[in-house]
């Protein structure tokens, strides 16, 4: 029998540090490629990227499926924090320091590495869905359309809505993680 795999809401509400940690295995690649292209240095995607999984954490009992995919709360936190790293001229790290983490000082091959996540190229893995699912994933998350505005912009139900937002954040996370090319 194979295991269900379990859903965004059950991993942030388990408390389970391991929990939390395939959460962001599920979607550190996707939010890497989103803040590479609004960051320019990999040192700041890093920060970003680290400090949108530390606010995550902290407000995981906030997340609520029916507002959305955990992909679009991720990257609404993380627009946030790349508005306020810009005005502020720094990463902020108040909820890395609220949970007790510590500064990683990153080598060059880690900086590398964060570089070559977030070359990975959006735009591509984007137009390898389907249009529907491209159509309905660039409206819902995006554009933060509500499941009612996606369906009527599309022409089909909200449920039907839903499960073309879900298929193709789906195929797009294995495009981006490398499990399909």
């Amino acid at each position: 029998m194979v295991a269900r795999e379990r859903s965004d809401t059950e991993l942030l509400a388990s408390g389970v540090a391991e929990d939390f940690g395939s959460f962001y295995t599920r979607y550190v690649q996707a939010l890497t490629s989103f803040v590479a292209r609004r960051a320019a240095r990999p040192d700041v995607v890093f920060d970003l990227v680290a400090e949108t999984f530390a606010v995550a954490l902290e407000r995981r009992a906030r997340y609520d499926e029916q507002r959305g995919p955990a992909i679009a709360w991720l990257i609404g936190i993380a627009r946030n924090l790349i508005a306020d790293a810009r005005r502020r001229g720094h990463v902020d790290a108040a909820s890395r320091k609220r949970l007790g983490m510590t500064r990683i000082a990153l080598d060059d091959a880690q900086l590398a590495m964060v570089e070559q996540r977030g070359s990975v190229d959006l735009a591509d893995a984007l137009s390898r869905l389907s249009i529907e699912e491209r159509d309905a994933v660039l409206r819902r998350v995006l554009a933060d359309e509500s499941y009612k505005q996606v369906a009527e912009h599309v022409g089909c139900s909200e449920q039907v809505a839903r499960k073309r937002v879900s298929r193709g954040l789906a195929n797009l996370r294995s495009r981006l993680d490398g499990s399909e090319r």
